[in-house]
């Protein structure tokens, strides 16, 4: 007796190319997809969109003989740039810790990288140190990028983010801010059947500048030298511009 197939998902998103122009203000995501499952279980739907890894460079406030200063700072290179999570209820209702963890699905679950080890960086020109073995401070640390990160409206989690439309049916709407990050992006789909995850779908979303943003981007991206040059040439040409300008007589 041949066996019934597996449950799968599958899943498409409606536009997979968001182009950012000076006017953006941002875009909303919206991704259709089904369950097929012979036996007609009950299933759950979870959705983790994740965009580029940026580097997150922060500094704790310390005072200092009555004044607030910066103390040293750290830097996460093992965080998204952006990451929204949507399912169809709460994640602890669905799955356990283990296969969420395993999946970074939901907030708490994300893996951040932090320092390894002590190290010298130089920014703008400026040699800094960045500290190293966090230790028990790395969960204060790893709040604060997450804080952070959800003021800036970049990372979120939206329990109800996913909504069953008919019959093994489904629809998930996640909004782009206008401060998301260049590049390209990950939408896992992920069915759950009694809080195990049996069938998981990959769609991927380009996020990328156009028109006059994207041909400066490319040129100070391609040539840095020159467009600092450049740069330099066209600041000096408009002081000087604004000065004739503006010469009493």
């Amino acid at each position: 007796m041949e066996a019934p197939p597996a449950p799968a998902v599958s899943a498409a998103l409606t536009d997979t190319e968001i182009r950012v122009s000076s006017g953006f203000r941002g875009a909303r995501i919206v991704l259709y997809g089904a369950v097929f499952d012979p036996k007609d279980r009950p299933s759950d739907i979870v959705v983790i969109v994740r965009g580029p890894d940026t580097p997150l460079r922060i500094a704790r406030k310390t005072q200092v003989a009555g004044l607030w200063l910066n103390s040293r700072p750290v830097v996460f290179r093992g965080a998204p740039g952006f990451y929204r999570v949507a399912s169809t209820r709460p994640l602890q209702d669905i799955a356990g810790f283990a296969p969420l963890r395993h999946l970074g699905a939901g907030l708490e679950h994300l893996a951040i990288a932090a320092p390894l080890e002590q190290r010298v960086e130089t920014t703008y020109g400026v040699r800094d140190v960045v500290v190293s073995r966090l230790g028990a401070d790395y969960l204060d640390w790893r709040r604060a990028v997450l804080r952070l990160k959800e003021k800036a409206g970049l990372y979120a989690a939206d329990p109800q983010g996913v909504r069953f439309v008919d019959k093994g049916l489904f629809r998930a709407q996640l909004d782009l801010p206008a401060e998301a990050p260049i590049g390209r992006y990950t939408a896992r789909i992920v069915l759950f059947q009694d809080g195990k995850p049996v069938s998981i779908r990959d769609r991927e979303l380009i996020v990328e500048k156009a028109g006059a943003e994207r041909a400066l981007y490319l040129f100070a991206k391609d040539r840095p030298w020159t467009y600092g040059l450049v740069s330099v040439i066209v600041a000096l040409g408009a002081g000087w511009a604004a000065s004739v300008a503006f010469r009493r007589s």
